[in-house]
């Protein structure tokens, strides 16, 4: 029975820190705080009303087919396994509910993944899960996939602003038109589940997934979730619903995702109930309202406990309050985060109310305990069977029984109209010029004549990967040119293609470097590529330590060309000196594959009136400091520029907030030097240790020499030679580490070296975590094939240190390592990252 107005226990302990932190910072008393942070109230939150009618015969049938299940097919039922780890025979034995394809997951393990290639190994799993041979009841399988920004993972597909670009539009009608485009592409693939829309409610821009959230205003997060449900699903109570042409959504993530603690991913949401109910969730009694028959469970933790195993959230207040009748899906491996859980085995989970949980490659060994622990009754039947059920209706109302083939339904059948289509490129377009915010236009600088010579300059103006940012092609967006985007064009490729349509002229230079004096300069740069915690940042500073970007705006300013600065990036950032060095400021964030829609906006018609004027209102507070939640907005809520408003904005000030920038955590050694926070030393085999600040450096007993040489410029590596067994090089961190997320993903320690004479075949590099706390990977024999005198980037999953030992959570050496007497390796830079050449075998 779901409890109504009366407290529920999250759990029996509570972490003193956090009691002591919300006592200081809310100002009231521990005792106060202690039933505040412990309990739910779910008489208290907002009710919502599952829109579906009390339907017999859709009951019946679920009952019938239940009825038949065995107890090994219902556990299947509650499995989400990764295409990249599970196969359809896989899905034919174990009868599992769901397949997914993560962020690096294409159909038999490609780069790239087509319309056609989806829609094959969506047949293939189909039929695994149609099975009935040996008894087998037939149960259609749910392929999700996280088309968060249009069908992202598809080569060719449209891709549309992500979200934080949309809130700025502030138009639900045009999210509901993005919401039926990206249905139809992902149909049209085969696929029949989307993990969107995301309904956090960002409160901290530090956050690596703020740009996965439309606004930090709560009110336009809840129109826009009932919007985007309905765009993807089709409208409730018309013949379009969840038909052919609309994809199963998924509200995510529940819940507070967006209000942990520093912006940390994953992290601990430390807030009061109230503040939980009325910011955190309120997209998802409107979600609800709207029909979505999936909610996702959060990562993340309220006030210490973890989303994936509370029970009054998940359950009391969720599908008891807000009468969520759909089904919850976990989180990646989310449950394994739950105290006394792993990844292979978590009944607290599913008792708390989760009913499918992503498992994606730990799904084997997730089932065999799963099936286990219903069996001796840990996991009572009445919640398995309450789970299936709620599973079993979202496949009957999505007519999947029904539908046949993925490849031979109606819009997978033409494909090739559908997906990338003129109709829906044209929307994304649509959607960019809705969603750009002036933020400074002096002197009138715009609209620009597209009849001049106009620079485009700056890393960001032909360079459509940046200008899309994460979840795209792969989870973190990197690594690709413009050619593997067919059918996109560039920001600097549209206000070309316009202006040379007007009689102007146009000269694309990276550098700023142009063959003729422009009369304007237009300079695209912005924020690279990321995903999640990749994206996480210590504060609001823009590229800290690199100043490339204003330097090109102010030589620009310089030479007498005026400059327009449009900014690409997925939040507010403190960027106050670029916006005082230009003369005109856009914020474009990550508009996505249809990049002509900024020069719509910036650019006059040839004979001089106005084709489309600025729209755009931030949806997110623009930051006055680097200093996350420092003093007075420097542009608050709401404001927007258009061409109308005759504004000069006066000199901004220059004074970050930021006394000493943060050691990053995610690069060691740059340039083959240390980057600030860490140190290099030199360790002989005597065990003498030394730091090695000069370019050239030698241990005590001469058995490790360190010279510069050149990788891109003079000297920007280090060449370390041993002249006997047992010397090594150590990056030490100034304070330790906490790498234990990155180390659940897919990040690797990533070397940029060249060898020079091979290493022995038990070198090894390692990471350090304390006393008597070290782990190491063997990786002499790798080195010794690669080619001599090549520069490659190796990559050591974080994976392999753990599973040899390392504590992730306090790593005070980020990089050791030891390469045996002869050897020669030169080593340029030493980071986090996933982009390499060759990955080092390791246990997994």
């Amino acid at each position: 029975m779901f409890a109504k107005g009366r407290p529920v226990s999250l759990s029996n302990t509570r972490s003193s820190f956090i009691v002591a932190a919300l006592t200081t910072a809310l100002g009231i008393s521990g005792a106060a705080l202690a039933l505040e942070s412990t309990a739910v109230h779910p008489g208290q939150w907002p009710r919502a009303t599952w829109p579906f009618p009390a339907d017999a015969a859709l009951e019946q049938r679920v009952a019938a087919l239940m009825s038949k299940m065995t107890v090994e097919e219902k556990v299947g039922q509650l499995i989400q396994a990764d295409i990249t780890t599970v196969t359809p025979d896989d899905v034919r034995k174990y009868r599992l509910g769901s397949i997914l394809a993560g962020g690096d997951s294409k159909p038999h393990g490609q780069r790239f993944a087509t319309p056609d290639q989806w829609k094959a190994l969506s047949d293939d799993f189909y039929r695994a899960s149609m099975d009935t041979s040996g008894g087998h009841t037939a149960i259609p399988v749910l392929f999700g996939i996280d088309a968060v920004h249009g069908h992202n993972d598809t080569t060719g597909a449209t891709l549309f602003p992500q979200n934080s670009a949309l809130g700025a539009a502030h138009d639900p009608a045009l999210i509901r038109e993005i919401g039926a485009a990206t249905a139809a592409e992902v149909r049209a693939t085969g696929i029949n589940w989307t993990f969107a829309p995301t309904i956090a409610v960002p409160q901290d821009l530090r956050w690596g997934r703020a740009y996965e959230g439309y606004s930090q205003d709560p009110k336009l997060v809840a129109e826009y979730a009932a919007a985007m449900v309905e765009g993807l699903q089709g409208k409730l109570g018309t013949p379009q619903f969840l038909d052919s042409s609309h994809a199963i959504a998924t509200a995510k993530h529940f819940l507070g995702d967006g209000g942990t603690k520093n912006g940390k991913d994953e992290g601990d949401t430390e807030v009061s109930e109230t503040v939980l109910r009325t910011v955190h969730a309120a997209g998802y009694p409107p979600a609800i309202d709207a029909g979505v028959q999936t909610v996702m469970a959060s990562f993340s933790s309220w006030n210490g406990v973890k989303m994936h195993g509370n029970k009054a959230l998940l359950t009391d207040v969720l599908k008891g309050r807000m009468d969520f009748q759909g089904f919850v899906v976990g989180d990646w491996n989310g449950h394994g985060q739950v105290p006394g859980c792993s990844k292979e085995d978590c009944p607290v989970s599913i008792n708390a109310g989760v009913d499918m949980l992503m498992a994606p490659d730990s799904w084997r060994g997730l089932y065999e305990h799963t099936l286990a622990e219903v069996k001796s009754g840990v996991i009572p039947m009445a919640r398995v069977d309450d789970a299936v059920a709620r599973i079993l209706r979202v496949k009957f109302r999505a007519g999947l029984f029904e539908a046949g083939l993925p490849s031979a339904q109606p819009l997978a059948t033409k494909a090739a109209d559908v997906v990338g289509s003129p109709a829906h490129r044209a929307l994304a377009r649509r959607a960019v010029r809705e969603s750009l915010v002036l933020l400074k236009n002096n002197a009138g600088l715009l609209p620009l004549d597209p009849r001049k010579h106009i620079l485009l300059a700056g890393h960001g103006a032909d360079n459509i990967s940046q200008q899309s940012g994460g979840w795209t092609l792969n989870w973190q967006g990197t690594g690709f040119k413009n050619e593997d985007f067919p059918g996109a064009q560039s920001i600097g490729a549209g206000i070309a293609e316009q202006v040379k349509a007007a009689g102007g002229v146009t000269e694309i230079a990276v550098d700023g470097h142009y063959a003729a004096k422009p009369d304007v300069a237009v300079v695209v740069f912005g924020e690279e590529p990321y995903a999640e915690f990749e994206g996480d940042i210590p504060n609001l500073l823009y590229r800290p330590g690199d100043d490339r970007d204003l330097a090109l705006i102010r030589r620009l300013r310089g030479d007498g060309i005026p400059v327009v600065a449009v900014f690409l990036s997925g939040r507010p950032l403190w960027v106050n000196r670029e916006i005082n060095a230009a003369d005109a400021f856009v914020a474009a964030w990550l508009p996505g594959s249809e990049g002509g829609g900024v020069g719509d906006v910036l650019l006059r018609n040839r004979d001089g009136s106005v084709a489309h004027d600025f729209r755009g209102k931030l949806a997110h507070a623009w930051p006055n400091t680097a200093v996350q939640g420092q003093g007075t907005p420097l542009f608050p809520l709401g404001h927007g520029l258009s061409y109308a408003d005759h504004q000069t904005l006066p000199m901004l000030p220059e004074v970050s907030g930021i006394t000493e920038a943060p050691a990053p955590t995610d690069s060691y050694l740059d340039h083959g030097k240390a980057v600030h926070g860490y140190a290099l030393v030199l360790a002989g085999a005597d065990g003498v240790a030394s730091t090695a600040e000069a370019a050239t450096s030698v241990t005590t007993d001469s058995s490790l020499r360190m010279t510069g040489v050149d990788y891109k410029a003079q000297e920007d590596a280090r060449l370390f030679a041993w002249d006997k067994d047992g010397a090594r090089l150590t990056i030490h961190a100034k304070a330790p580490l906490d790498l234990d997320r990155e180390a659940t993903g897919d990040s690797m320690l990533v070397i940029t070296l060249r060898v020079d004479a091979s290493p022995k075949a038990d070198a090894w590099a390692g990471m350090g975590c304390g006393k008597d706390c070290e782990g190491r990977v063997v990786l002499g024999a790798q080195l010794g094939k690669l080619k001599p005198g090549q520069w490659t980037r190796v990559g050591i999953p974080l994976r392999c240190f753990r599973a040899h030992g390392v504590d992730m959570h306090h790593i005070e050496q980020p990089f050791v390592l030891e390469a045996g007497k002869g050897a020669r390796l030169a080593i340029a830079s030493v980071a986090l990252g996933n982009q390499v050449d060759q990955v080092v075998d390791c246990p997994r």
